[in-house]
């Protein structure tokens, strides 16, 4: 099991005698900032509730991916900014992944089931950037399926997009290069 309140992992030390320029040469030369294209954890069954769609909420094995998020995204350089759909239930997702980075939630419309269009303009204007993105299924297949298609990424044979995953998309000069998957993590239970 994850521990959600794991640190991102730190630099490896300098080696005896210093050595810092050459390490500091290897990061630059082969880090490349990932943008986190996350979907929303699980919600409650929409047959279980009686309010707005828009207003459902994670439920607890949800809220558990949320905190396991956190452990996926520390193994990336930390992000710059936190996008959501306003779904409640994209907005919790990142949440305990911006309060680690002491980051803001920010709800675009952009984002929001039904608006694959925008979305990838949206995703596609943030490439190269250190974001968390977290979206519904319907956008992250539409996000998928443009990087295949559009900048020849491959996704492997089976692309998944399970809820509570995310994919790290990176690239540079307006292109995605490369992607990949990571399945949900699944904090302890407290």
């Amino acid at each position: 099991m994850l521990n959600a309140r794991e640190t991102p992992r730190s630099l490896p030390a300098l080696p005896p005698g210093g050595g810092g320029a050459t390490l500091m040469g290897l990061f630059c030369k082969t880090w490349l900032v990932a943008l986190l294209l996350v979907r929303h954890g699980h919600a409650l069954p929409r047959k279980e509730w009686g309010g707005e769609d828009s207003q459902r909420p994670l439920s607890a094995e949800g809220l558990r991916e949320a905190e396991g998020l956190v452990s996926t995204a520390g193994r990336f350089p930390r992000p710059q900014r936190v996008l959501s759909s306003p779904y409640r239930r994209c907005v919790q997702t990142v949440a305990p992944l911006a309060a680690r980075y002491h980051l803001a939630v920010e709800p675009t419309e952009d984002l929001a089931e039904g608006q694959s269009e925008k979305a990838v303009k949206l995703v596609r204007s943030l490439v190269g950037q250190d974001v968390v993105v977290c979206t519904h299924g319907d956008i992250v297949a539409e996000v998928l399926v443009s990087i295949a298609d559009e900048d020849r990424v491959d996704l492997g044979p089976n692309p998944r997009q399970a809820k509570g995953s995310a994919w790290a998309l990176k690239g540079r000069d307006g292109v995605f290069n490369s992607a990949q998957y990571f399945p949900p993590a699944v904090a302890e239970a407290v």
